[in-house]
C-alpha cells in the first residue's frame, strides 16, 4: 500500500487506496502499519501525537487533535478538529518578480474583439432581469431561440441565455445588497461574450431597471434593449416584444469573426468545488502552474473563495506584491470572520459532507489545497465581489465558497474563461464563459467522463507530473477560449448557475 506524505514535516500522509487495518503502508522509503482501515484518500498517522497537539499536512496546521493519535492510525473527524490559531503572515516577505515571456514569444488565441477593444471567448445574446418576478418571462423568450431552426441561419451566435435570479425587491432600496446586486447585473451586461443584452424588469420593484442600466458603459457594438412587463401590457406580449427585439438583434450578432489575439487578453477564473483530498495534490496545484504560464504571457488569473482560504490567507499575503494589498485581503478575511459570527455560524462550517468523505477533515485542510489553484506569483490586486478587474497577474476576488456565488462573480469582474476543479463530481457550467471541469481523481473521470474535460488524476497514478498537467490544462484553457466546446457547454450546462450573492435583510 502506498501514502503520499506532501512535506518533509508532516504528521500525517495521504492513502493512494483503500488501505486495511494491519497493512503494510509505504510512504517513500518509511514503512507505517495501518491499525485501522483507511479509505482512499485519508489520512495516516506517521507517528504519535497528543491530545492538543498541532497536526501538520503541506508543512502547515490543519487542526488539532482532539484525542491521543496512535502511529498507523486513521487521522479524520473523530480525532482532528479545527481551532483558531495565529498565522505567520510576513506582509509581502515572499512576493518576487513574476516570470514573464518575452514578447516575440508570446502566444495567441481565436477570439472576438469588440469595438471598445475587449475580448470575448464566447458570442451570445442575453436576457438579464432585474427582479425575479420577471425571471418566468426571460425564460420564455430564450427558450424560442433553442427551437430547432432558430438559429441556423446565424451560425456565429453561440446561443441566448435567460440569466435569472430570486432578489431584485423586498430589499433595502439603498443598502449593500442592491449594490452587490446591480454591480454583478452590470458586470454581465458589459461582458464581452454578450454581443447584446435585452433586460427585463416587472415595473415595481426595488432595483428599477431604468436606474440600473441608465449608467451601463457598453462596447458601442453591444446591442442594448430595456423592457418591463407592466410596461408592455403583461407577460405574453413581454415574451412576444422579446423575441422580436432579440431576433433584430441576430443578424448584427452574427457578424462578430475570431482573430488571432494576445493570451494576455485572457482573465481566468479558478474554481474549485467537490472538492477530495486528491484536489490539492492533482488538480489544483496542475491549475496553479497552467495560472502561472497565463500570468508570464501578460494575462489575469483570479482565485476567489473567502471562506475556503482561511487558515492559508497567510501564504497570499506574503506573496502580496505590497503590504497595502497583504492588508486589504486580510481585511476581508476578518470581515467574514464577523459575518460568520453575526448569522451564528463558524468559518468551519465547510468542509461539506462530500469533502469529509473525500479525506478533508478541516477548513485549513481545505483552504491549504485550494490556495494552490493561484499558482506561485505575485499577489497584485484584491477586489470586492463582482468588481471588474483591471489589474494583470495573480489577484483575489472576495466571493462566498459556494461555487456558483463565487463564480457569479468573477464572470461579473471580467473572466472570458473558467477552470473548475473537482473530486466529487460537481456538475456546472457558467455561461456565457466556457468552463473546463478537471478531475482530480481516475475513479472520478472514469465514471463522469461525459462532464470532465481533463483526468488530473493521472499525477497520482505517476503517468504525469504536476508541471506536464499544468501545461496541458493551459493548451485546454487556450483552445477553449478559441472556441473548442467544454463537455459542459456540449450538455448545455450553465443556464442556471447565475446566482449573484446575496446580502441584506429580506423585507
Amino acid at each position: 500500500m502506498i501514502a503520499v506524505r506532501l512535506s518533509p514535516d508532516d504528521d500525517v500522509a495521504v492513502a493512494m487506496v483503500d488501505v486495511p487495518a494491519g497493512a503494510q503502508v509505504h510512504i517513500g522509503r518509511e514503512v507505517v502499519t495501518s491499525i485501522q482501515d483507511i479509505p482512499r484518500g485519508h489520512k495516516v498517522a506517521l507517528r504519535p501525537i497528543a491530545p492538543g497537539d498541532p497536526v501538520h499536512k503541506y508543512g502547515q496546521i490543519i487542526g488539532f487533535a482532539t484525542a491521543p493519535v496512535l502511529m498507523g492510525e486513521h487521522v479524520h473527524t473523530h480525532n482532528l478538529e479545527f481551532r483558531v490559531f495565529a498565522r505567520a503572515h510576513r506582509l509581502g516577505g515572499e512576493a518576487r518578480p513574476t516570470p514573464t515571456v518575452a514578447v516575440a514569444d508570446r502566444l495567441s488565441f481565436n477570439g472576438i474583439v469588440r469595438s471598445d477593444g475587449r475580448v470575448a471567448t464566447r458570442n451570445y445574446l442575453g436576457v438579464l432581469t432585474s427582479v425575479n418576478c420577471s425571471a418566468t418571462a426571460a425564460k420564455m423568450i430564450a427558450r424560442h431561440f433553442d427551437r430547432p431552426g432558430v438559429l441556423d441561419d446565424f451560425p456565429g451566435v453561440d446561443g441566448v441565455v435567460a440569466l435569472t435570479h430570486t432578489s431584485g425587491c423586498g430589499m433595502d432600496g439603498h443598502g449593500q445588497g442592491l449594490e452587490v446586486l446591480r454591480r454583478t447585473l452590470t458586470g454581465y451586461a458589459r461582458h464581452p461574450n454578450f454581443a447584446g443584452v435585452l433586460l427585463v424588469g416587472l415595473g415595481c420593484e426595488d432595483n428599477q431597471v431604468d436606474t440600473l442600466s441608465e449608467n451601463w458603459t457598453l462596447a458601442p457594438d453591444t446591442q442594448l434593449h430595456v423592457m418591463t412587463i407592466q410596461g408592455e401590457g403583461g407577460t405574453k406580449a413581454t415574451v412576444a416584444e422579446g423575441i422580436a427585439r432579440l431576433t433584430a438583434m441576430l443578424p448584427q450578432a452574427d457578424g462578430a469573426v475570431r482573430r488571432p489575439v494576445p493570451v494576455s487578453e485572457l482573465v481566468l477564473g479558478l474554481e474549485c468545488g467537490g472538492s477530495d483530498s486528491f484536489s490539492g495534490i492533482t488538480a489544483n496545484p496542475a491549475l496553479g502552474v497552467a495560472a502561472d504560464l497565463l500570468v508570464a504571457q501578460g494575462g489575469t488569473a483570479i482565485l476567489g473563495e473567502t471562506p475556503e482560504i482561511y487558515g492559508a490567507e497567510h501564504l497570499l499575503t506574503r506573496r502580496a506584491v505590497s503590504a497595502e494589498v497583504a492588508e486589504q485581503l486580510l481585511e476581508r478575511i476578518r470581515w467574514w470572520e464577523s459575518y460568520t459570527a453575526a448569522n451564528n455560524g463558524s468559518m468551519d462550517n465547510n468542509p461539506a459532507p462530500g469533502n469529509k468523505a473525500g479525506g478533508l477533515t478541516t477548513i485549513l485542510e481545505k483552504s491549504l489545497g485550494a490556495v494552490a489553484k493561484g499558482g506561485s506569483t505575485g499577489l497584485t490586486g484584491v477586489y470586492g465581489y463582482a468588481e471588474a478587474v483591471t489589474n494583470k497577474g495573480f489577484v483575489f476576488m472576495d466571493t462566498p465558497g459556494y461555487d456558483p456565488v463565487s463564480v457569479t462573480g468573477m464572470v461579473a469582474g471580467g473572466a472570458n474563461v473558467v477552470c473548475f476543479t473537482t473530486g466529487r463530481g460537481s456538475a456546472f457550467g457558467c455561461k456565457p464563459v466556457p468552463s473546463l471541469k478537471l478531475a482530480t481523481n481516475t475513479p472520478l473521470f472514469a465514471s463522469m467522463g461525459d462532464d470532465m474535460d481533463l483526468n488530473c488524476g493521472a499525477i497520482a497514478d505517476g503517468d504525469v507530473d504536476v508541471e506536464e498537467m499544468g501545461k496541458r490544462i493551459f493548451d485546454a484553457l487556450v483552445a477553449t477560449a478559441s472556441g473548442s466546446r467544454t463537455k459542459s457547454e456540449l450538455l448545455g450546462v450553465g443556464d442556471e448557475e447565475f446566482a449573484p450573492w446575496q446580502l441584506g435583510a429580506v423585507m
